[in-house]
């Protein structure tokens, strides 16, 4: 989702020295004139679905879709680990809505879903937090009768917490030990420093530790109010039958008092050195590395563009940079790149991961192929062929109840409409090479780049002094380097 809803930069010794031209000869200039039919991949457009705002504020959004009987539900609030107070409380104030509501058990609760063949989750973010249901739709009433509760007035059942806490801690131990699953909240800690955007999801071991239940309800009451909400729905329902019984379930629902969000526009200055973070893992046969800087706004309106672009680079598995580390090289098995995107700002990173003796190989091959973008650009057929792909993936990131049901969410928190979907595949096709360039030279970051290595530190420690200014953290140590 959502990010929940759903990347990174390069050495100042090699990127900063590459130098846009279009002297590389008449072809190479003839190529950014050239033109070519948009193939037709089909399109996709959004569905119909009908919007209400209760009394209370409550955002509500209907989205029928009667193929099969199932009803996907979701409700989504804002707010995230940017609100946090204490890094984490966010996530187990979403975690500990299932731990009893409503008069039954978190066991009943279970039971109950189970029983139906239905299920009932949540996820957290930076920005927001969802409960999600997917059930049959003859269940209906008895799913709202269980989501009611949980989401309005949860129990923080205290045993029941002190259990999730030590299992969060478990995990996050846990989750160190494989790279890949946490060096993204390393890199986000340096690219972000002290801004809201830093604070890590999941929290930390000792975070964790600290939180009680009295701060799980105090979060909830400050934010899980009808204002700060939206309501999702798809699925097989009568709409003025479903406007009923949901106005009848959260009809009630009161707002306590105005939700108090972050100004995320400040303490985002630029980065002006390259740094690197280098996460110490004694037992590492191989290094995880993460390159790249800040990146873009949710609401850019180049993020298509910049979506066919970053498909050329990083993208696929046909991209450049997996073609040349992976197939060429045989450096790594797999290497990508991207664009997250928030509310406020956003990450570029590129990221792959190696055996530790060809650390240095695998960073200036990335670095190398990186600099394609400026030294050679784009040429049509490549372009074609980004096109292609990215239309043709398009429509089955939509196909489900649940995709359109955080369709529907995302465009809430991240404040888009219709015309994003349906103007995308107008605007992959208007694409030009001229236009590829000005993303690149605009969007893609060149100098100052950030980096994040884990691996072992003594092997590639004077490696990581040859990108920038080093900060060594051990990946034992509590919460995720500075």
């Amino acid at each position: 989702m959502m990010s929940l809803i759903k990347l990174k930069k390069a050495s100042a010794l090699t990127v900063s020295a590459i130098a846009l031209a279009c002297g590389v000869g008449l072809a190479g200039c003839k190529a950014t004139t050239e033109s070519s039919k948009p193939l037709d991949t089909g399109s996709f457009s959004m569905p119909q679905y009908q919007s209400v705002t209760l009394e209370n504020g409550l955002l509500v959004n209907l989205m029928v879709q009667q193929e099969v009987p199932i009803i996907n539900f979701n409700a989504v609030v804002r707010a995230g680990a940017v609100n946090d107070t204490t890094s984490g409380v966010s996530y187990m104030t979403m975690k500990s809505l299932l731990l009893g509501a409503g008069g039954k058990s978190k066991a009943e609760i279970e039971q109950m879903v189970d029983f139906l063949g239905a299920s009932l989750s949540t996820a957290s973010g930076r920005e927001s937090m969802m409960l999600e249901a997917d059930f049959m739709s003859k269940d209906l009433d008895t799913m709202l009768d269980i989501i009611q509760p949980v989401l309005i007035s949860p129990d923080f059942d205290h045993s029941e917490f002190e259990k999730l806490r030590q299992r969060e801690i478990v995990g996050l131990s846990q989750a160190k030990e494989s790279p890949r699953a946490v060096i993204g909240r390393y890199y986000n800690k340096l690219i972000f420093g002290e801004h809201p955007y830093a604070n890590p999801i999941s929290g930390n071991s000792k975070s964790l530790a600290d939180i009680n239940v009295t701060q799980l309800r105090a979060f909830h009451q400050s934010y899980f109010q009808p204002k700060n909400t939206a309501i999702n729905v798809v699925g097989d329902f009568d709409i003025a039958t479903m406007k009923a019984k949901l106005s009848t379930a959260f009809g009630g629902w009161k707002n306590t008092d105005t939700a108090v969000q972050p100004d995320l526009t400040q303490g985002l200055a630029p980065l002006t050195a390259s740094k690197v973070l280098l996460v110490d893992k004694p037992d590492a046969i191989e290094t995880t590395f993460v390159i790249g800087d800040l990146g873009i706004k949710r609401d850019n309106p180049d993020y298509v563009g910049l979506t066919v672009v970053n498909t050329i680079l990083g993208g696929r598995f046909t991209s450049w940079l997996n073609d040349e580390l992976r197939v060429n090289a045989g450096l790594t098995y797999g290497a990508r790149s991207g664009f997250s995107a928030y509310s406020a700002a956003g990450v570029f990173s590129i990221s792959t991961f190696t055996k530790t003796s060809t650390t240095k190989e695998a960073m200036d091959l990335a670095l190398k192929t990186y600099g394609r973008l400026w030294e050679q650009g784009i040429d049509q057929q490549t372009l074609d062929s980004a096109k292609a792909y990215v239309k043709g993936q398009y429509p089955p990131k939509f196909e489900t109840g649940g995709q359109l049901g955080e369709l529907l969410a995302d465009m809430y928190i991240y404040n888009f409409d219709d015309a994003f979907i349906n103007e995308f595949q107008a605007k992959v096709d208007g694409l030009t090479l001229a236009e590829t360039q000005r993303l690149i030279n605009r969007y893609f970051p060149k100098d100052n780049l950030q980096y994040v290595l884990v691996g072992n530190a003594a092997q590639i420690a004077d490696i990581a002094k040859e990108y920038g200014e080093v900060t060594k953290v051990n990946i034992t140590d509590v919460g995720f380097g500075q």
